[in-house]
């Protein structure tokens, strides 16, 4: 066992740092177009580490990415860390207001962003929205301003950018007058326990939660997955979630800890995807969530590429509609399927199947729970601990789930009770372990005092053959208190209506589950990999207080 395996690196520098050494020559990030080894990488990391020390960054201050999946948010990500600083991964979807709530409440000292990365994706002028004096003759290496009295410097990596902004040429620079001594004392310095992340939860409240997340809980979260998955260094992961997710985080680092490689693209394209995975002989695949899925398999390539390679996949079937399951299991009959149930403040996965475990078990439940973690299921109302099969909130317990969210002693006190994070998920435990979510105790209805789990309809709308996706959301109702109406995206060739869909529900869910009315969508309002159900429920109630006004 290296060093890159063994115990003693749980910090996220010491981690590749041991990688470096170990696998040095070999791939450790590769893209469609480009790629980095592990002695790229490291080298990089600490030129940036370098650079983040000259510029004033100390141990513990906040510094943010503000960019999309791309090679240099690697180097980037992993250079602020050894210089002692800590990661704000910022989601690349945030708009100028959410960018000045995060960049204030995240007391951000320096943020490194590009200007326009596509036709309506410009961050410089996103930030430039955000805060208006950015641009007021602002000394590039001194900021000051009202909204973000902490942020210093903001680093724009791709000319043309606008004034105020510094290149990254000039940190890099500057860098280099800092000793390697002065890295490798800043890198042993970090413990295990400090706070190496701060991820942003994303989009179901007012405001986002910052979850600070220790180098020991991604590292070793990260650690026991790749055991549960058998990983090594001949491995190759393919994710197409975006780096600054946990959801990419989790599976960059498991297989950085095993020397393998990682795989991932700059923005989920199904074609490219399916041309990597074929090309790179990928052999365990991360795509995770449901939209992600449900383009591979409609692409028009999927058939024809040879995904063979792969011997591990996470498709979480068990909630997953069923001609996804059908599709998957033709196309690669010799891949093992998991199911996996996590979460941001868990650094990831928190319950993943057994290889071993037998095909019904890995592909209609997610899984047991990772080495270190403890799993109740609680009755919200209660408090008390549920049966074996019985449905309440899940309640996990363990060394690598979040430190609390910053700045929010509140929503801290709410969410970790006497060692215990209450995770806000409808879930149960069967009488073997095995974990299965059943929702978002927010994401329950209350019909005539009922309470009516709203994955419990979806399901069933996802049953008929011609409903590609369904999402289920309460809205106020006089008699019922609240009652459920649906949102569908058909199938690509396929047509219904909204009374065909009503039916079908009509005598196999109770009256009271039934939806009151249905509306077709193309598009879902989305935040980094989740569909925003309170967007719909809004866009929906606002258009009836219309037509109600007319």
């Amino acid at each position: 066992m290296t060093m890159a395996q063994g115990q003693p690196n749980y910090t996220m520098s010491k981690m590749l740092r041991a990688s470096a050494e170990a696998y040095g020559p070999s791939d450790a990030v590769v893209f469609p177009d480009d790629r980095r080894s592990y002695d790229e990488l490291y080298r990089a990391a600490r030129a940036w580490a370098k650079g983040f020390v000259a510029a004033g960054v100390k141990p513990g201050e906040h510094v943010g990415i503000l960019l999309p999946t791309r090679i240099d948010f690697f180097e980037i990500l992993f250079g602020i860390m050894m210089a002692g600083g800590v990661a704000v991964p910022v989601n690349a979807r945030y708009q100028s207001g959410e960018l000045r709530y995060l960049v204030a409440d995240a007391d951000l000292v320096m943020l490194v962003t590009t200007g326009r990365v596509a036709e309506n994706v410009d961050f410089a002028e996103r930030l430039q929205a955000a805060f208006p004096d950015l641009a007021e003759g602002q000394d590039s290496g001194s900021l000051a301003l009202a909204d973000a009295p902490d942020l210093r410097q903001v680093i724009c990596l791709d000319p043309p950018c606008q004034s105020g902004l510094t290149s990254p040429d000039t940190i890099l620079a500057a860098g280099r007058a800092i000793s390697d001594e002065e890295i490798d004392r800043r890198i042993d310095a970090i413990k295990d326990e400090d706070v190496a992340m701060i991820l942003y939860t994303s989009g179901t409240t007012a405001n986002p939660k910052g979850a600070l997340i220790s180098h020991r809980g991604q590292v070793a979260n990260s650690r026991n997955l790749g055991t549960r998955y058998e990983v090594t260094s001949e491995d190759k992961v393919w994710s197409p979630l975006p780096i600054y997710h946990i959801a990419g985080i989790l599976p960059m680092t498991m297989i950085l800890d095993r020397g393998g490689a990682y795989m991932t693209v700059p923005h989920f394209d199904a074609g490219v995807a399916l041309d990597m995975l074929d090309r790179e002989k990928g052999t365990i695949a991360y795509p995770s969530f449901v939209t992600i899925m449900q383009d591979l398999i409609t692409h028009e390539k999927f058939e024809q590429t040879d995904l063979s390679s792969l011997r591990v996949m996470n498709s979480n079937f068990a909630v997953q509609p069923a001609w996804i399951k059908e599709a998957v299991a033709k196309a690669m009959p010799d891949t093992i399927q998991v199911g996996t149930y996590g979460l941001t403040e868990g650094a990831g996965t928190v319950s993943t199947s057994r290889l071993d475990d037998s095909y019904e078990i890995r592909t209609g439940r997610c899984g047991k729970p990772l080495q270190e973690w403890e799993i109740r299921i609680v009755d919200p109302e209660t408090g008390q601990d549920c049966g074996a099969g019985q449905k309440g909130e899940i309640v996990l317990r363990g060394p690598n789930m979040l430190k609390g969210y910053y700045k929010a002693p509140d929503k801290t006190a709410e969410a970790i009770r006497d060692g215990w994070f209450y995770t806000g998920d409808i879930g149960s435990v069967d009488a073997d372990g095995n974990v299965m979510f059943h929702g978002r105790t927010k994401d329950m209805l209350k019909v005539g005092g009922e309470n009516v789990a709203a994955a419990e309809i979806e399901s069933h709308l996802q049953t008929h053959p011609a409903v590609k996706l369904a999402q289920v959301v309460g809205i106020p109702d006089p008699r019922y208190s609240e009652v459920p109406v649906a949102f569908i995206e058909l199938a690509a060739g396929k047509n219904c209506e909204e009374d065909e869909l009503i039916d079908h529900c009509r005598g196999f869910l109770a009256g009271f589950k039934v939806p009151r009315s249905v509306h077709f969508v193309r598009e879902w309002p989305m935040s980094t990999s989740k569909i925003q159900k309170f967007k719909l429920r809004e866009e929906l109630l606002a258009q009836r207080d219309q037509t109600a006004a007319g």
